[in-house]
C-alpha cells in the first residue's frame, strides 16, 4: 500500500472530517455563503506563497538532483502557474490583486504554513513531504468525490468551477505524482520505527487543513 494510504488509513476520522467538512459540502450543494468563499480565497491566496517556501526547502532538503528537480518544478508550478490562474480566479470573485498583495494572514493560515515549514526543517524530505500531502493530495480527492456525487449541484453551482479544476486530469495527473513522489522519497528514508512520527505529522496537517475550512465559516 502507498505511503500516503497507509497514513490516511491510520487517521480515517480525522481525514473524513477534512474531506466531509461542511465546508465542502457547501460547494457541493452550491449553499456555501459567498463570503466565507471568497475569505477562502483571498487566504488561499497568502497559503500558496508560503507553499512555495515550502517547496523551496524541499530543494535544500534534496540529496539528489533528482529530487532537487522534482523541489523545483513545485515551486516553477505555483510561482509561474498557480498564482496567475489563483489571481484570475480571484478577480472573478470580486477580489482584485491589489488586494490580495494587502492582506494579512490568517492565524489560521498562519498555524498551518508554518507548522508545514517546521516539520521541513525539523526534519528530512520525507517530513516535509508527508506535512504538505493533506492539502496537495486531499484537494485532489475532495475534487473527485465532488465531481462524481449524484448529490452534488451542477446547474446555478457558483462552486462547479473549483470542483472541476480539482477533478480534472491535471490535477488528477499531479495528485499521482505527488502520491509516487512520496513512495520514492519513502524508498530511501522511511522505516517502520518512523510511521507513528509521521502519522502523527500527517494527523495535525490534516487538522489544520479543517481548521482552514472552519476559518471561512467562523467569519459568517
Amino acid at each position: 500500500m502507498p505511503l500516503f494510504d497507509r497514513l490516511k488509513a491510520d487517521n480515517q476520522q480525522v481525514w473524513d472530517a477534512y474531506t466531509q467538512h461542511e465546508f465542502v459540502l457547501g460547494l457541493q450543494s452550491g449553499d456555501l455563503p459567498e463570503a466565507a468563499f471568497q475569505y477562502y480565497l483571498k487566504q488561499d491566496y497568502l497559503f500558496l506563497i508560503q507553499f512555495a517556501r515550502a517547496y523551496a526547502l524541499a530543494i535544500y532538503k534534496a540529496e539528489n538532483l533528482a529530487e532537487m528537480r522534482a523541489g523545483l518544478e513545485g515551486v516553477k508550478a505555483i510561482l509561474d502557474v498557480e498564482m496567475a490562474l489563483h489571481v484570475g480566479y480571484c478577480a472573478d470573485w470580486g477580489i482584485t490583486a491589489e488586494e490580495l498583495e494587502a492582506l494579512e494572514e490568517a492565524p489560521e493560515t498562519i498555524a498551518y504554513t508554518r507548522f508545514v515549514l517546521e516539520r521541513g526543517m525539523a526534519g528530512d524530505l520525507l517530513d516535509l513531504m508527508v506535512a504538505l500531502s493533506p492539502c496537495a493530495i486531499g484537494y485532489g480527492e475532495i475534487g473527485a468525490a465532488l465531481a462524481r456525487s449524484r448529490e452534488t449541484k451542477i446547474e446555478g453551482n457558483p462552486y462547479i468551477t473549483w470542483i472541476e479544476m480539482y477533478a480534472g486530469a491535471e490535477y488528477q495527473q499531479l495528485v499521482a505524482g505527488m502520491k509516487t513522489e512520496i513512495d520514492g522519497i519513502a524508498s530511501k528514508r522511511f522505516t517502520k520505527a518512523r510511521f507513528a512520527d509521521l502519522s502523527k505529522t500527517f494527523a495535525t496537517a490534516t487538522r489544520l487543513e479543517i481548521a482552514f475550512w472552519q476559518m471561512g465559516l467562523n467569519i459568517l
